[in-house]
């Protein structure tokens, strides 16, 4: 549900593999009128731009019969790309291609719910302060009391003439990792690099440093550089772990964060792109015990609970890890559903990814999707995902983490920087 992880490799299924250059170039000639030779097209920014806004504007009238001929639309926004190189969409543009970029995105098992994904425009806003506090009302909104929010803030789009804000973290919340002088990581190890680069800049850690510190924001604007920004207290929502019947889980002092809100993707829509599109779902259970509380590079919670379990962990005939495993997935369910947080279990959104699939197949459309992604890190092949084959082509609009992976995912080129 919140692009947590990707995890081992997929099986040869001799799906359709993403359009490579040649079939791009060809794709964006069309899109601008051109025949395709079979030749390397010198197309310009400009001209691929173009390419992209008129498959956007193609699918939102398509899929938005009601708002008539498409022709003036259109017009309109070559225009605008020829006068600026870019151009605005409308509300109703940005919120559908926000929605379809969740639809389209091979990597998350929960877009069953793509529809109900609320948009919060904010692209007038480009300074680091606003973008911080628009971040930290999104984590309030989004939380809904437990009942967790699909939403998305979108900030201020790229421009030819200026770049737009960036966020460095991956999530709006995420734990601090210390390395201690033996070597070993107090906190998330996943974020020793990311901690010691934030100390060096100049951020205070607690008096008294934790497993659990919530690393401070960090924007990033062309006038500003980077700006690190303390997350509000009201804005961190955390679940404290406990398991149903292991009384002494809760003796570990594990918990985690209600709203996983990634921060660090890009949205691409019809050719504009938007660096800082925070979005979020909610957690499926094993992005949480089976990932963040079970990996080894992670908070490796799976020995300690074996021992207290009992476990014979010196032979692993006796699937100690696995039944550790199992026991840490239970308490995450249980510690979420007692606090009144929305989450859900593996089998449960595999089930609802195919009632999404066969929708979208009615629909006429092809779902594409990831299986190292959809595949559940645990009991995979009890789930029904498991035992099938996808289409992973890449489909725009969409998410993107490299900042270059938006024009050339299917244009061919870079956007243009500053």
């Amino acid at each position: 549900m919140s692009a947590e992880r990707s995890w081992g490799k997929a099986p040869r299924t001799g799906r359709r593999a993403s359009p490579g250059p040649g079939r791009i170039r060809a794709r964006a000639a069309h899109a601008i009128g051109r025949p395709d030779t079979g030749r390397n097209l010198e197309v310009t920014d400009t001209e691929l731009v173009r390419a992209a806004a008129r498959d956007f504007l193609e699918l939102f009238h398509a899929e938005h019969p009601k708002t008539g001929w498409m022709g003036p639309r259109l017009a309109a926004v070559m225009r605008e790309i020829d006068l600026t190189g870019t151009y605005w969409h409308t509300p109703e543009e940005l919120a559908f291609g926000a929605r379809v970029a969740w639809r389209n995105n091979a990597r998350c098992i929960g877009r069953l719910y793509w529809r109900s994904l609320q948009v919060r425009d904010l692209r007038t806003v480009s300074d680091a302060r606003g973008v911080a506090g628009h971040c930290f009302d999104h984590l309030r909104a989004a939380h809904n009391g437990g009942k967790i929010r699909p939403m998305i803030s979108v900030f201020a789009p790229e421009a030819p003439s200026r770049p737009a804000p960036r966020i460095w973290n991956e999530q709006l919340i995420r734990y601090a990792g210390y390395e201690q002088p033996d070597g070993r990581v107090l906190g998330d190890p996943r974020y020793r690099a990311f901690t010691s680069e934030l100390i060096r800049r100049g951020w205070r850690q607690p008096d008294r440093t934790g497993a659990f510190d919530v690393l401070p924001l960090v924007v990033e604007t062309v006038d500003e550089g980077p700006r690190m920004f303390e997350l509000p207290v009201d804005a961190v929502h955390e679940v404290p772990m406990a398991h149903p019947e292991l009384a002494w889980f809760a003796d570990l002092g594990m918990r985690w964060h209600a709203v996983p809100v990634i921060s660090n993707n890009r949205l691409d829509i019809g050719g504009v792109s938007y660096p800082a599109a925070p979005f979020n779902g909610w957690y499926m259970g094993t992005e949480i015990g089976a990932r963040n509380f079970g990996d080894n590079d992670r908070y490796a919670l799976v020995p300690e609970v074996a021992e207290r379990m009992g476990l014979d962990t010196t032979d692993e005939t006796s699937l100690w890890r696995d039944r550790a495993l199992v026991e840490i997935n239970r308490a995450v369910l249980h510690s979420y559903n007692q606090s009144g947080v929305t989450i859900t279990d593996h089998h449960t959104e595999s089930r609802r990814f195919l009632i999404h699939l066969e929708r979208e197949e009615k629909a006429g459309r092809r779902c594409p999707a990831d299986w190292t992604w959809i595949v559940p890190p645990m009991s995979g092949s009890l789930t029904p995902v498991f035992h099938r084959y996808y289409n992973a082509e890449t489909q725009l609009p969409n998410f993107f983490n490299d900042p270059e992976a938006t024009h050339r995912s299917l244009y061919g080129a870079p956007p243009a920087f500053i």
